[in-house]
């Protein structure tokens, strides 16, 4: 077990990126990873506060990319997660959702613009994981397959999140 678990070890640390790497996937990507925060989050100020994020996390610790996948699916995940993890954090939470009464899109067309404020809050109802899938399939209009990448898991599991997200949203 202990050789196993150096072995994935040293497997990260061999695919962490340099410097130089985080540097230029930064002049590459910084637009999709602040358009992408700027769609989930609403705001340009937060969603150059979580570029910044992101790409710090990433020069403090290259480990963390790990080479699993290629860089962008690495920043479109990180920047999603930090996105969910700033709204769940934002001190008027509980204000809000005493406040409202929450309603979730119930398609796969995208979301409007004047529906990302009640999905941003509901998205602070729910699990992370949940979240996630609703992101994916509600504001991207991604297909199973993609969003069944994006959270290594299988189609069968990504049926299954919005399965239950559906319910979560009927029965609230």
């Amino acid at each position: 077990m202990i050789a196993i678990a150096a072995s994935a070890r040293e497997q990260r640390e061999r695919a962490a990126l340099a410097p130089s790497d985080v540097e230029a996937a930064y002049r590459k990507h910084a637009h999709s990873v602040l358009r992408r925060a700027e769609q989930v989050l609403g705001s340009r100020h937060d969603a150059r506060e979580v570029v910044q994020e992101v790409f710090v996390s990433l020069l403090e610790n290259p480990a963390q990319f790990g080479g699993q996948s290629s860089i962008v699916t690495w920043l479109y995940a990180a920047t999603t997660n930090a996105c969910l993890n700033r709204l769940r954090n934002r001190a008027t939470r509980a204000r809000i959702l005493k406040e409202h009464a929450e309603t979730f899109p119930g398609t796969s067309e995208p979301c409007p613009p004047d529906k990302g404020l009640e999905l941003r809050r509901a998205l602070l109802e729910i699990p992370e994981e949940l979240a996630q899938a609703a992101i994916y399939y509600h504001l991207d209009s991604l297909t199973y397959d993609e969003i069944a990448e994006q959270l290594g898991c299988s189609r069968r599991k990504v049926g299954y999140l919005l399965d239950q997200l559906r319910h979560h949203f009927r029965d609230a």
